[in-house]
């Protein structure tokens, strides 16, 4: 017998509001997002991020407007090996990515999120504002679907949290505490053999 994850839609609904804080600070950064309050407003230290977001929070702010501005474009800009793009990792530019891309844009569509044209499904800052904005109470696929993106989520983030941990950069610890938030939406099944 195996186990497996299946997304808890009830705790994932819980902590939606934790998952626009992770699209906000994972999309170039502006003076708004980093003011005192908005961290003071969302997280409780009972919060599987907590911990994490702090540390991130406390290293950001010993960063001008323009370090943080610069520390973003080397990061997510520059290296291949901590791209925002979750699929890449696995897939890089073969089929299957395609294929992925496609199921996670129908996904979106589905749960009523329109694509940005010019923004790709498996961008990171999307697929936690998608978390963060759409409505699956009561919608009987949503378990299946949202594992799926969960799934997706945690594949990429992998990868991202190792090359971000070899450069020591303060981004591990965001992406750490999306991890956290992730695994506490998680509830571990066991498969049963046939």
């Amino acid at each position: 017998m195996g186990e497996y994850g299946v997304i808890n839609l009830e705790k994932l609904y819980e902590y939606k509001h934790i998952f626009g804080f992770f699209a906000q600070q994972l999309t170039y950064p502006e003076k708004l997002h980093y003011h005192p309050s908005v961290i003071e407003k969302l997280l409780t230290p009972d919060d599987p991020a907590y911990e994490h977001v702090r540390r991130f929070w406390d290293l950001m702010h010993g960063f001008s407007m323009e370090q943080m501005e610069e520390l973003y474009v080397q990061t997510f800009d520059f290296q291949k090996d901590s791209t925002l793009y979750m699929t890449y990792f696995k897939f890089e530019d073969t089929k299957e990515r395609g294929q992925m891309l496609a199921k996670l844009k129908i996904l979106y569509q589905m749960f009523g999120l329109e694509m940005p044209d010019h923004e790709l499904s498996d961008y990171l800052p999307l697929m936690c504002e998608f978390i963060y904005a759409a409505s699956w109470q009561g919608n009987a696929q949503a378990e299946k679907d949202f594992s799926v993106l969960a799934g997706v989520i945690e594949d990429g983030t992998y990868h991202l949290l190792k090359s971000l941990e070899k450069n020591e950069n303060p981004y591990y610890h965001l992406i750490k505490g999306l991890r956290e938030t992730l695994k506490a939406c998680v509830r571990q099944e066991v498969a049963k053999e046939r």
